[in-house]
């Protein structure tokens, strides 16, 4: 039987169209507790109009002697050389939060490890991975440097050898959380007795637009909670300089997503929310793109990203 977005709890959507096949695959956190605990795997799901989804198929399921059994995050899936790479993240006691790569021949899996380990760096805590191919073809993993270890959380390229087995060279900082107009710190008792405030770096997906410039969307937290926003590449490359929209994409309760393509070639927004477990859900928003960025594709006469809420990219 076929499910509603509204019956599916996952966090950090990310929708892989398959106009070949006329279906996309949906994917993301989908434990019902991915804070705590031991984990399962990550489920996906399929649909033929992005409304009625089929499944949950287990799309990844930890083999014997796998080094993290918590916290399984933010899995994405890209097509690359023939293969479908899940970039994913992982912990376990006495490790640091990384980002693993790993691979399938189909796109719903099942998926097995490809990298040896997190291809962040061992000693960062890191997170949400995601994988950008340069206009010269070089792969890039684009990943968060996480506030937990340095207060201000970061974006971070990491050059990816040709296989995606592992990084190559340097991990290059690209921007801070804070530079962005619209992020506020994080307030909650864990970080109240740090001596510096703590700004959030969470999601971040690159898309090259139409007009061959490049954009960032990433998530942090705003005025009114989770929030995501747009950073702009001024030189149409991955190493930036990045710049930030004075305004977010998103501004409430909403954030981790990405930009995907409905069958027939309209794009459209993901995100989830409200951002408090159990209660995250997909959503869905059209939109519009212009010669330097995205914006939300509101009806005639609305303002805001809640006045058009309850509309779907179909």
């Amino acid at each position: 039987m076929a499910l509603p977005l509204s019956a599916i709890q996952i966090r950090d959507p990310f929708v892989l169209s398959m106009p070949q096949d006329s279906e996309y695959w949906l994917f993301g956190s989908t434990d019902p507790n991915i804070w705590s605990g031991p984990a399962t795997g990550f489920n996906c799901y399929r649909s033929r109009d992005l409304i009625h989804w089929d499944g949950p198929f287990p799309a990844f399921r930890p083999p014997p002697g796998f080094w993290s059994r918590e916290q399984y995050w933010a899995p994405e899936v890209h097509p690359y050389q023939g293969k479908y790479f899940m970039f994913a993240t992982f912990t376990a006691p006495g490790h640091f939060r990384g980002t693993q790569i790993l691979s399938a021949d189909r796109p719903e899996g099942p998926y097995a490890p490809w990298s040896d380990g997190p291809v962040t760096p061992r000693n960062w805590q890191c997170l949400d991975g995601t994988l950008h191919m340069d206009g010269d073809g070089t792969p890039w993993m684009l990943f968060c440097h996480e506030w937990k270890q340095v207060h201000d959380g970061t974006i971070v390229a990491q050059r990816l050898s040709p296989d995606l087995r592992s990084a190559v060279g340097t991990p290059v900082f690209l921007f801070s959380a804070s530079e962005a107009p619209w992020s506020r710190p994080l307030d909650v008792p864990a970080t109240r007795s740090r001596e510096f405030p703590v700004y959030v770096t969470d999601g971040p997906y690159v898309f090259r637009l139409t007009s061959g410039k490049l954009i960032m969307l990433w998530s942090s937290f705003g005025e009114q909670g989770y929030t995501m926003g747009i950073a702009r590449s001024t030189s149409g490359t991955v190493l930036g300089p990045w710049v930030q929209e004075d305004e977010p994409l998103w501004s409430k309760d909403g954030g981790h997503g990405m930009i995907a393509r409905t069958l027939d070639g309209r794009l459209f927004l993901t995100l989830h929310q409200p951002n408090n477990s159990p209660f995250e859900r997909a959503f869905f928003h059209p939109l519009k793109e212009l010669e330097d960025t995205v914006v939300l594709d509101l009806p005639s006469g609305t303002a805001g990203n809640r006045t058009a809420a309850g509309r779907r990219a179909q």
